[in-house]
């Protein structure tokens, strides 16, 4: 079983590298987010990619080092997200260059510079389907086992759920329909987590125990 608590003053090989791709994968998330992607018959914004890395990041360090490192993890998660998005805004009231690319000047502030309304549904959604997931990750490990696919298969499906019912609430409520566009989001994260979580688990536990050895493997 995964400790909850470091032993000594260094950070495990494993928690530092993921931490590292973990605050990459929060800021990249609102970028990606500005293109729709077709999946077949599915819809989803692409910042999904992202998140479902952060879901299963997260369920892999649960298991490798305890449900408290990863809602530590998740917590200073804020951080970069909040940073990006002061960040953005700064950047998009400096005036451009007279030079720039004209095509660049239009499209950028399309994809960096969002709503208030969406900068608060990320960050809500972001904090609380994030530690939903570590939470349900951590209270199925009495009805699943060892079996950690299993339990991050469910834990990101409903995560998503909420996450969807969040963003998309404080997003468009009032604005759009959003019955429809809720409804095919929530059926994309859910077949999305049943594809990829597994394999994103698997990859963190395996090998995060290559780098830390055998003292910090579950």
């Amino acid at each position: 079983m995964p400790s909850n608590q470091q032993s000594g003053s260094s950070i495990p090989q494993s928690l530092f590298l993921f931490a590292i791709f973990y605050g990459g994968m929060v800021t990249i998330a609102g970028v990606l987010g500005a293109k729709q992607v077709a999946l077949g018959p599915l819809a989803v914004e692409a910042g999904i990619f992202p998140f479902l890395l952060l879901v299963g990041i997260s369920s892999g360090i649960a298991e490798l080092h305890g449900t408290e490192t990863a809602n530590r993890l998740v917590r200073l998660g804020f951080l970069p997200l909040i940073g990006a998005i002061l960040l953005s805004l700064f950047v998009i009231s400096l005036p451009h260059d007279k030079d720039m690319y004209p095509p660049a000047i239009e499209a950028f502030p399309v994809i960096l510079g969002q709503s208030w309304r969406m900068m608060l549904a990320g960050i809500i959604a972001y904090g609380t389907s994030q530690t939903l997931n570590v939470w349900l990750f951590d209270k199925l490990r009495s009805a699943t086992g060892s079996y950690a696919a299993v339990r991050g298969i469910i834990a990101a499906a409903l995560s998503q759920i909420i996450d969807t019912l969040l963003f998309i609430s404080i997003s468009f409520y009032g604005v759009r329909p959003i019955g429809e566009l809720m409804a095919g989001q929530m059926l994309t994260k859910v077949v999305l987590s049943f594809v990829l979580i597994p394999v994103v688990i698997a990859i963190v536990v395996n090998l995060g125990r290559k780098l830390d050895g055998p003292t910090h493997s579950a």
